[in-house]
């Protein structure tokens, strides 16, 4: 493939890459038939993914119980409101799957994790279960942040934050030690959506002069 397809197939990009889980997931599925877990799965992932979507959000994959969706990939670029999006789907995720019994009788809590950074988005895939769609570093500090979230929480990092910071009201976490990094990673936990003041001037997305 020449410089100039690649260059059309692909491009770099910052993006905003969330994954959720059910807290306890595999002890509470141990002893069920498998009939009822994809009972379970299919009324969690049509929650997940109905609120994903309706923020703007693309679905990755589906692995077990956690669900990767980015936001950003659109060819308008990455500013804080997609961000913000993320945030605020993770907290919506988790509101209405507080109010949904699964399979009409499991009722599940769970952990949102959240990071933003650059990656080389895979055009052609940008699109629901476009596996691969996205590379970077960023999907793994996502995930590795939602295994440190708290139960019933949704956890950034300091990119995520510091673009969604008049957007989204936070509460600092203490740092984490990761797997695979050589330093702690700042933690915050999003709390609510908050009004910015009319005037306020237009925000700018991460890496914007």
């Amino acid at each position: 493939m020449t410089a100039i397809a690649m260059a059309e197939q692909e491009r770099r990009q910052t993006v905003t890459v969330l994954f959720i889980d059910i807290v306890g997931f595999t002890s509470l599925v141990d002893e069920l038939d498998c009939a009822v877990v994809r009972a379970l799965q299919r009324d969690y992932f049509s929650t997940v993914s109905e609120v994903v979507r309706a923020g703007g959000g693309v679905i990755e994959k589906y692995v077990g119980d956690a669900v990767m969706a980015v936001f950003g990939t659109g060819a308008g670029g990455f500013g804080a409101e997609a961000a913000a999006s993320a945030v605020r789907v993770g907290l919506s995720v988790q509101e209405a799957l507080r109010g949904q019994l699964l399979a009409g009788r499991f009722a599940v809590r769970t952990r949102v994790g959240l990071a933003t950074g650059d990656v080389i988005v895979d055009v052609e895939a940008a699109r629901d279960f476009g596996h691969g769609m996205i590379s970077g570093s960023v999907v793994s500090t996502a995930a590795r942040l939602q295994a440190y979230a708290p139960h019933d929480t949704v956890v950034v990092c300091a990119a995520t934050q510091a673009v969604t910071d008049r957007l989204i009201a936070y509460q600092e976490l203490p740092p984490v030690r990761v797997a695979g990094k050589p330093y702690p990673l700042d933690l915050w936990r999003a709390l609510q959506p908050q009004r910015v003041p009319v005037g306020a001037g237009q925000l700018c997305g991460v890496g914007a002069e």
